[in-house]
């Protein structure tokens, strides 16, 4: 298959960019987060994957309207109600497989793309090998009971009174309040500082971010407040690595519940590890992830709830 990037064009007409890494009869899909986030943190995967004895293809891809891709006219009401739904992203996984042209793979989705792999497991389960879901929940009011509960044990009592302030008023651009959300971010998101996934300029991404997530990390105001997928997880028989930082955003104990709730599941977590722990442990993060596949290839793989 053809290393580096590859443009591809969807049935809609939009265009997508991908790019392919490494070598080998394995392949690893690779989602990004946001949503309207983009590839980035997966440039190096197949390199560390290598380092643990994989020869694995890494494929990753910018979603629709994130990066490199194509960016829609969201402004436009048809196209943002055509194009910013959950049924939307998960059937443009299923396109994107099949126009890379692979099967029997593995598929590993950061945050928004960890609910992605949920559902197309529960979808699509047929064509994978392995699940990999990192840093995502099956149930959205425990992430936001959670960040909550970072937020008043890591600031101020006055910081997080204002910040309740600012979003009471819809002044999440406040500079305080951006100071205060920095804060948050090198505690539990980007923990190795100074951050690899930072832009000089936004290049796109903003509009899927807001209308799914909100301003940041740690508040939800959009399509995401409707994530509750724990009566599905029953019927993923994928073998599935749960893969958590140690000091992230997302809950650990509502990992310990997914892992339960996942017929054929393992978890692990990251040391010192944040949201992004591939990137504040790598190694770490990235042993977990070869031992898996290579318990997956072997046929060794057992549930370890």
């Amino acid at each position: 298959m053809k290393q580096g990037t590859t443009i591809i064009t969807l049935d809609n007409g939009y265009h997508l960019w991908t790019n392919t890494q490494g070598t080998g009869t394995i392949h690893l899909l690779a989602l990004h987060g946001g949503p309207g986030g983009n590839h980035e943190y997966w440039e190096d995967t197949a390199d560390q994957l290598k380092k643990q004895g994989l020869d694995v293809q890494v494929h990753m891809y910018d979603q629709l309207g994130s990066l490199y891709s194509d960016q829609p006219d969201y402004d436009d009401p048809k196209i943002a109600e055509k194009y910013l739904t959950y049924d939307y992203f998960l059937d443009e996984v299923e396109e994107v497989r099949q126009k890379l042209g692979i099967d029997n793979f593995y598929l590993i989705g950061q945050s928004w793309g960890g609910a992605l792999v949920q559902m197309y497991a529960h979808k699509y389960g047929q064509h994978l090998k392995g699940a990999i879901i990192s840093s995502m929940v099956d149930e959205i009011d425990e992430y936001v009971d959670n960040i909550n509960r970072l937020r008043e044990e890591t600031l101020p009592k006055e910081a997080v009174d204002f910040m309740k302030e600012c979003e009471t008023n819809n002044d999440y651009s406040n500079p305080k309040y951006q100071e205060y959300v920095q804060i948050m971010n090198e505690n539990f998101i980007d923990r190795k500082q100074p951050s690899k996934l930072y832009h000089v300029k936004n290049l796109g991404g903003t509009k899927v971010y807001n209308t799914f997530q909100g301003d940041n990390e740690f508040v939800i105001t959009g399509k995401l407040d409707q994530w509750h997928f724990r009566d599905k997880l029953k019927d993923i028989t994928t073998p599935t690595l749960l893969t958590f930082g140690e000091h992230e955003s997302m809950p650990i104990p509502t990992a310990k519940t997914m892992n339960k709730l996942l017929p054929n599941s393992r978890l692990v977590t990251t040391p010192n590890g944040g949201h992004h722990h591939m990137i504040d442990n790598a190694d770490v993060y990235y042993k977990h992830l070869a031992d898996f596949i290579k318990d997956v290839e072997n046929g060794t793989f057992k549930n370890e709830d």
